[in-house]
């Protein structure tokens, strides 16, 4: 005869607070036993409904990527939380004509650096932007379904064109896509674009066909429901799903005056460069 025994790994005690959220090294410390290595296997697609805890791990991430020299350009067609960062920090944008012109800038970006990567005194055969030092670029886009709405059928299918292309070109250039919606509809992501979404997350109460969009139809993985904020399932990119939470965000924590400050930094910090280059004081 033999026993057979089942068990149970506490992913909860692997929760970190926001302020152990370190992006380093093409990798974003979410867990302390998970990392995103977005150099490696990029584009996020972050699912849930309302109340499951997606707008605080948005900004978490912001807040992350603002600390080191990325370049964040932040979408909100629904004019909500993330639209309030324009108050504190440039390239956000919520109107349909600004950000259907972000993301074809955004695309124009990535194919100008892609060739002048190749013209790179330093440039070798395999390399990525880090190699060269240059700065990686991420386009954040809340409530991405919602926006598509907004579209005629031509400006979604030259949407959806964009950002196909910038998911299957972008890792090497160091484009990156982080995409947040209720529910990964195929209608809304065409032509093989969820496929390529590395780092999947899918927060809160969700429907068996809301896990099979975000993880694949053919899953075998029991998901249970616990009223727990912010925890939920991820899969960072190696077709393993395991249960998730979210970094811990104390609570009346100040996400607009943090992002504030350390955008008024960086942005003193540009200041100060482009007085040294010219030799002004």
């Amino acid at each position: 005869g033999y026993i057979e025994y089942t068990l149970l790994y506490d992913m909860i005690a692997n929760r970190i607070s926001i302020d152990e959220v370190i992006a380093e090294n093409g990798g974003l410390r979410l867990m302390k036993n998970l990392v995103w290595e977005y150099d490696s296997l990029p584009h996020a697609l972050i699912c849930g409904g309302t109340g499951g805890g997606k707008t605080y791990f948005l900004l978490t991430i912001i807040e992350a990527l603002l600390r080191t020299n990325a370049d964040l350009y932040i979408l909100d067609p629904k004019n909500a939380d993330l639209a309030d960062l324009e108050t504190v920090m440039g390239n956000v944008y919520h109107t349909k004509d600004d950000m259907i012109e972000c993301v074809n800038a955004f695309y124009e970006g990535m194919v100008t650096r892609s060739e002048e990567m190749k013209l790179h005194p330093n440039y070798r055969t395999g390399e990525n932007y880090a190699y060269l030092g240059l700065a990686p670029q991420f386009l954040i886009f809340d409530e991405y379904v919602a926006f598509l709405e907004m579209l005629t059928t031509k400006e979604s299918t030259s949407l959806l064109s964009q950002l196909k292309k910038i998911v299957m070109l972008g890792r090497q250039a160091g484009y990156f896509l982080i995409v947040a919606c209720q529910r990964p509809d195929a209608k809304y992501f065409g032509d093989g674009i969820r496929d390529n979404f590395n780092f999947r997350v899918g927060l809160g109460r969700m429907s068996e066909l809301g896990y099979g969009m975000l993880f694949g139809s053919d899953v075998k993985k029991q998901f249970f429901q616990k009223r727990i904020k912010g925890r939920g399932y991820c899969d960072v990119g190696t077709s393993v799903i395991s249960e998730f939470y979210t970094p811990l965000v104390p609570k009346g924590y100040d996400f607009l005056g943090t992002i504030g400050k350390l955008a008024h930094i960086r942005q003193d910090g540009q200041v100060a460069c482009e007085a040294k280059a010219t030799g002004t004081d």
